[in-house]
């Protein structure tokens, strides 16, 4: 059990140093000065392990308890004490020897230990030495790190005595009649967690605690220093840190900033005081491409603090070789392991290290040098950071204030030691968070684009391409870190699409194309924009280095040579990037009394249990984030105690506070171990009855987490049709199964089915090599004005003469031009695709040739362009006519989609041409024209015209869903429209740059957000359980609520995007969701199941404030109006009152022709009617509120199988379907005035039926279809 309770402060704690014994033989009849005396062997005197209290109070303790029972699998270590003789009380009186048996965790190696002790050895000195701590890292074969802080402090040697740093003989060492020596001792605290800080000021105060006693009263006031720290809990991830006091300081405990991030109590910019940002650049990059490094310092607290700043910085990535940040003397042939590692040595054993170890790193924190041992092969070359990541970090690195004296500088001078302490640790809190955002932006800097040469369905990188857009001065760093595990580790979470700090800080900082580019993938491309701002970056350092994202865009050649990263250093002008300092709130731990009893600790807990429960009665119910983390405390209280099922309700409590920091582990431990009367307490609580049935049930629940990573190979066989279609996916170049069988058919034209490897290297290299010419598209400044900012050239002709002139012609995904030649090149439009009317292929005469001529005659223009294209003609005619096609559909279906598909058809008829090069290639690549032969079908003529009648000036726009899984797209259940800010979708009108989202609740518990303002994607994908999701609404600007069919209520927060609340109240499916009002301020939200509970919730402590059982079941939907709720079940309408949930009113179906059971309805309170609909009917029925008893009014809908889903917008009622058009299932969508009761249009903008409607502030309407579509599409209203 306790390798899953979280643990204390404390693990261990011991007393090490040489024994007095060996210390006396040594001096004793020695001539010899004391310099020239050996070293002793340290040992470890005592070891203080839990428990502290004696056994007979264990027992009690444990008394009905089985929770602790359990032991720690460790060894045994006979902990003997010094002889009798020698053995001295404080009073004079001999005590009799004893022995005591400890359990040491099994983890911790007592053989090793006292040489990390005393790194330097331990010696005998003629004076005493002032204190000083250093710092121990310990990694065991899992990975797994422990702590340890050392204080070393000196006691006298004296008549056979002795006495801590020689106070308890100053009178006879004054008198100089007595020789007295002088022999270090250390007490080493090992923790789970690196509290370097904390546990430094407590070993602090222990040392001056120490000084007034001697041996035996130094052991007893260790065991109670260790005891203390042992009942000091670790703080829950989030926005509370504890505080205790041990005289004379207040020790903070400071806690992660989230579950994933790591616990930081050191000062991070301690590497930035050793090193140039040049210099640091240099060990991220031995780091980052894992090198043999090897830190040298005079001081043995500094090796550990910069190395361990070193591992931060990396965060989220992580080292994953060795790590001894302390090697001591005994310990240097680890140097010579020939994998990856990260050590440190004293700098006194500099030149044996670099003398005897080879191809190591050689890092010097006292100087700031960085050098290299002896080489085995060839000189080592460090690479150098990508120039412009370098660049951006040293800027905010010289932005960074180091310095804590130069913030005093306009103070008054602190007369109180606590003030003191206080403002330098939130100087330094602030800076680690600085420090801590410069290196993350530096890792996303790096890694920011590894993401677009990734294939998640497939799980590919390919390394190769990626390498390939790389700046050629970047490529020798990126070549290096690619084959290094950490990086490995980094695709995982990549593929895995983990949300840690990385992808929340590239998400952040993502630019509105990258957004685009999810929704709609393309071919890549440079945009105009990218195209001008690199000119403007180039004309700006031309006498300089220059790197960007792409590359090959610079108009000069990189230098050549090896350069270093001090080349790149410049004065700085940009201001460091300032983080938002968080709130933290701190909690005062009880003071613990001794000697350490029972009672004591009995006493000592229940002061702890009241003062949270004190803290959770006074804190408003808003601060649920704090709240979390006293009920979290609480619980581990409460557990220490023997009361289980109090813990228990505490960690329950976290569902409704804050769902990341529930310890899983730890409930099912707890559950596991309950006595059998305390689980039937349990299960008579409704409450703590589901959270043991979840709990239990996820522990079954066994999740295979694919980690595999391939890297993207050209294959080396005949592939049949599916193994090409993995290929092809694979490679990035198209993802769509249709357009990947397309293109099988044409590059086998004229053979057997299959494609043999030659013929696919030569494709697949033909069109990386277009993509990269592509990129080196560098158009003049003349011509990019004429070109919007997201236009790509696609593709160049060679140089060909025109009607308009000679020139290049050149296609982008809206237009054609010529990019004409001379002097000046300039623009000359030559059609815009929504303009061409006609495209034609023949042939003009000259002299005695028939030359290929391709004409193009647009909408608006007289002259016809005609364009001698010779060879090229007959490809560009394919071309033209797919992207006018494409075009055409894109119009027609107002679905941007269908321009993406016809570029990478063009594209793809290109790369076919140019890997066939055979007569037969041109009839290969129209296998590829696929919306120009669609265009060209008479019935989709007749399709395109009923559409047009139906949907001119009202579809505005079609989303598809990004494939958030394995190429499936996934059917919508719920839509809702969140605005920040009232009556805007103008994005410059917003406030405080807020942005309207479109959130996408979908079948398997995934939701998928869009920035309403560009129709971006948010947020890719995140889940909510594996169920299917079935209502959301926004419960209020910070909170998305919605209902799951595994009877939870996920609560998001709109501010971080993560789900951290949970509300497991329903115990059947969750149906709907609604909030009531008052003065425009959310009040209450009531949320329904399909069992006939209506649960009222109050909003802000998220506590149940009402329950109601209706009394049938099937529960499908809810309305407010007026303080009554109106319930739709399959039989029937109920109305009953919000405030006492009675039953006023019930609507039965009555009706001959409908054997069906309700589907849904719709409140017009101001005309007193009910709209509904049945299940599996094409019908309205609209009741008279006033008078239920009458008939009510039947509207038809025409053509439609089924209605699925209404809403009601201003006065008519939106009502969506499926049904089938011209032989094929389409959806549809109806307006239906309520006035008239007659439908006003029919909408038909969906391949699958309509599964979720919204509204977006009455002005526009959102529809998102079925499965087999997976799409989106926006209508304005009225």
């Amino acid at each position: 059990m306790e390798d899953v309770l979280p643990s204390g402060l404390l693990e261990i704690c011991l007393l090490v140093g040489a024994p007095t014994e060996r210390v006396r033989a040594l001096l004793q009849g020695t001539q010899r000065k004391l310099r020239n005396l050996p070293p002793l062997d340290p040992e470890v005197l005592s070891v203080f392990v839990p428990p502290f209290i004696s056994r007979d109070d264990v027992q009690v303790i444990n008394a009905g308890n089985n929770f602790n029972k359990s032991k720690r699998r460790s060894f045994r270590k006979k902990k003997e004490r010094p002889k009798v003789e020698n053995v001295k009380s404080f009073n004079g009186e001999q005590k009799a020897p004893d022995t005591e048996d400890v359990v040491v965790p099994k983890d911790i190696d007592l053989i090793a230990l006292p040489q990390l002790c005393f790194p330097g050895g331990v010696y005998v000195t003629s004076e005493s030495k002032e204190d000083h701590i250093h710092f121990l890292v310990f990694t065991d074969v899992c990975g797994n790190r422990t702590y340890g802080v050392v204080a070393q402090y000196y006691q006298s040697i004296q008549d056979g005595s002795t006495s801590s740093n020689g106070q308890g003989h100053w009178e006879s060492v004054q008198t100089g009649k007595i020789p007295v020596y002088f022999v270090p001792c250390a007490v080493c605290v090992i923790s789970r967690y690196p509290y370097f800080s904390a546990l430094k000021d407590c070993l602090s105060c222990l040392l001056v605690q120490l000084r007034p006693f001697r041996d035996l009263d130094v052991e007893e006031h260790i065991k109670e220093f260790a005891a203390k720290l042992f009942l000091i809990p670790s703080p829950p991830p989030g926005p509370l840190h504890l505080v205790f006091h041990m005289k004379p300081l207040q020790i903070i405990i400071p806690s992660r900033e989230d579950p994933d991030s790591p616990i930081i109590d050191l000062d991070l910019h301690l590497p930035l005081l050793c090193f140039k940002p040049e210099q640091v650049l240099q060990i991220m990059t031995c780091i980052l491409t894992e090198q043999r490094i090897v830190f040298f310092s005079s001081d043995w607290a500094l090796l550990t603090l910069v190395a361990e700043c070193f591992m931060l910085y990396l965060h989220p990535l992580q080292w994953q070789h060795t790590f001894v940040p302390i090697l001591s003397r005994q310990m240097l042939d680890f140097v010579m392991a020939p994998t990856s590692f990260l050590m440190g040595c004293h700098i006194d054993h500099f030149d044996e290290v670099s003398m005897e170890g080879e191809d190591l790193i050689l890092i010097n924190i006292d100087n700031g040098d960085i050098s290299h041992s002896k080489m085995v092969e060839e000189e080592l070359e460090i690479p150098d950071v990508p120039a412009q990541a370098a660049e951006t970090f040293i800027k905010r690195v010289e932005g960074l204030q180091l310095h804590f004296d130069l913030e005093l500088c306009h103070l008054r001078a602190g007369t109180d030691l606590g003030e003191l302490q206080t403002r330098r640790r939130a100087w330094q809190q602030k800076l680690n968070m600085d420090v801590q955002q410069t290196m993350l932006q530096l890792i996303v800097n790096i890694f920011r684009e590894v993401k677009d040469h990734l294939n998640y369905e497939h799980r590919v990188f390919n390394s190769e391409e990626f390498l390939k857009t790389r700046a050629i001065g970047d490529q020798p760093f990126y070549k290096k870190v690619l084959e290094t595990y950490m990086f490995h580790s980094f695709l995982k979470a990549r593929l895995n699409r983990k949300m840690d700090a990385f992808a929340r800080l590239d998400l952040s900082t993502r630019s509105e194309e990258d957004r685009l580019d999810l929704m709609f993938p393309a071919p890549r491309r440079l945009t105009i924009e990218k195209m001008a701002s690199k000119r403007i970056s180039a004309e700006r350092r031309a006498s300089r280095r220059m790197v960007i994202s792409m590359p090959n865009l610079q108009d000069f050649q990189a230098p050549e040579g090896p350069t270093r990263n001090s080349s790149l250093r410049k004065v700085a002008t940009g201001v460091a990037m300032r983080t938002p300092s968080k709130s933290i709130t701190t909690f005062k731990i009880p003071e613990i009394h001794f000697p350490l009893l029972f009672q004591c600790v009995h006493s000592y807990y229940t002061d702890f249990f009241n003062h949270l429960s004190k803290a959770i009665s006074t804190l408003p119910p808003e601060n649920s984030a704090l709240l979390a983390r006293y009920f979290y405390l609480r619980g581990l209280v409460s557990l220490m105690q023997g009361k289980l099922l109090n813990a228990l309700s505490d960690f329950q409590n976290l569902e409704k506070t804050d769902l990341r920091i529930f310890p899983t582990d730890l409930v099912r431990k707890i559950v596991e171990t309950l006595p059998r009367s305390e689980r039937l307490q349990a299960d008579r609580k409704p409450e703590l009855k589901r959270l043991i049935s979840r709990v239990m049930e996820k522990q079954r629940e066994v999740l295979k987490t694919d980690d595999h990573v391939k890297n993207f190979e050209l294959p080396k066989t005949h592939m049949q049709l599916d193994d090409f279609v993995k290929r092809i996916q694979e490679s990035g170049i198209v993802r769509d199964i249709d357009t990947i069988h397309r293109l099988f058919d044409a590059l086998t034209v004229g053979q057997q089915k299959q494609i043999d490897p030659e013929t696919f290297r030569d494709f697949y290299n033909y069109w990386k090599e277009t993509e990269a010419e592509a990129q080196e598209v560098n158009l003049p400044p003349a011509v990019i004005e004429h070109l919007d900012k997201n236009e790509c050239v696609y593709k160049l002709s060679c140089s060909v003469k025109t009607s308009y002139g000679v020139g290049k012609i050149a296609l982008t995904q809206k237009r054609l031009f010529l990019l004409t030649e001379g002097g000046r090149p300039g623009y000359v439009p030559i059609a815009a695709f929504r303009d061409i009317e006609d495209v034609k292929s023949t042939t003009v005469a000259f002299l005695l040739l028939r030359i290929p001529t391709l004409r193009i005659k647009t909408l608006h223009k007289k002259e016809v362009f005609e364009a001698n294209l010779k060879t090229e003609c007959d490809l560009w005619y394919l071309i033209v006519k797919e992207m006018w096609a494409g075009k055409k559909m894109a119009y027609d279906h107002k679905d941007p989609q269908y321009i993406q598909q016809a570029l990478t058809n063009v594209l793809l008829m290109d790369a076919v041409v140019g890997a066939l090069q055979s007569s037969k290639s041109i009839y290969a690549a129209s296998k590829l024209s696929y919306f120009d032969r669609m265009k060209n079908e008479e019935i989709q003529k007749d399709i395109s015209l009923m559409k047009m009648h139906f949907i001119t000036n009202l579809l505005c726009l079609i989303m598809a869903l990004p494939q958030v899984s394995k190429g499936i797209l996934f059917s919508f259940t719920s839509l809702i429209f969140s605005t920040l800010f009232l009556g805007h979708l103008d994005p410059s009108e917003r406030l405080d740059n807020a942005h309207p989202k479109l959130w996408c609740a979908l079948n398997e518990g995934k939701v998928v957000v869009f920035d309403a303002s560009t129709w971006s994607i948010q947020q890719h994908c995140f889940k909510m359980g594996c169920s299917k999701l079935t209502c959301m609404v926004m419960v209020e600007q910070s909170q998305v609520w919605i209902g799951s069919q595994d009877s939870i209520i996920y609560i998001i927060n709109t501010h971080s995007m993560s789900c951290n609340k949970q509300l497991n109240d329903h115990r059947s499916d969750v149906t709907d969701i609604i909030v009531e009002k008052k003065n425009g301020t959310p009040s209450e939200a009531y949320s329904s199941s399909l069992d006939g509970m209506v649960i009222a919730w109050n909003i802000s402590t998220l506590k149940v404030n009402r329950v109601f059982q209706l009394p049938c079941q099937n529960l499908t939907s809810m309305k407010l109006h007026d303080d009554q709720l109106w319930c739709c079940t399959r039989s029937c309408i109920l109305v009953v009152s919000i405030h006492e949930f009675q039953l006023q009113m019930k609507i039965e179906h009555h009706l001959r022709d409908v054997c069906s059971s309700f589907l849904g309805f719709q409140l017009f309170p101001e005309r007193d009617e009910v709209w509904a609909s049945y299940s599996g009917s094409s019908d309205l029925y609209v009741w008279n509120s006033k008078d239920l008893s009458s008939t009510p009014q039947k509207i038809h809908l025409q053509d439609c199988s089924e209605i699925t889903c209404m809403i009601r917008v201003k006065n008519q009622l939106w009502v969506g379907s499926s049904g089938r058009l011209q032989g094929k299932s389409k959806g549809k969508i109806y307006v239906v005035s309520a006035e008239r009761k007659s439908v006003d249009k029919e909408l038909v903008g969906h391949a699958d039926a309509v599964k979720a409607l919204c509204s977006a502030e009455d002005r526009y309407v959102l529809s998102g279809s079925g499965k087999e579509e997976g799409k989106i599409a926006i209508w304005k209203a009225g």
